[in-house]
């Protein structure tokens, strides 16, 4: 069985972009205990992608 990881990304220093190589990740906001709802996002076929809980705009990079 192949088992994929899907990358987790925090955002402790509070920036408001991000650039990641990875289609779809999860955005935890920041690290325990300043983090939110561990959301599975995914960029399909757009280049950028805005987290509902913590505003953080990601940019995929690949």
């Amino acid at each position: 069985m192949i088992s994929t990881e899907i990358p987790k990304i925090t955002n402790d220093k509070g920036q408001k972009t991000i650039k990641i190589k990875f289609k779809e990740f999860n955005c935890l906001g920041a690290k325990p205990p300043h983090d939110h709802p561990h959301i599975f996002l995914n960029f399909g076929r757009k280049k950028e992608i805005v987290c509902p809980y913590c505003g953080t705009l990601y940019k995929y990079s690949g």
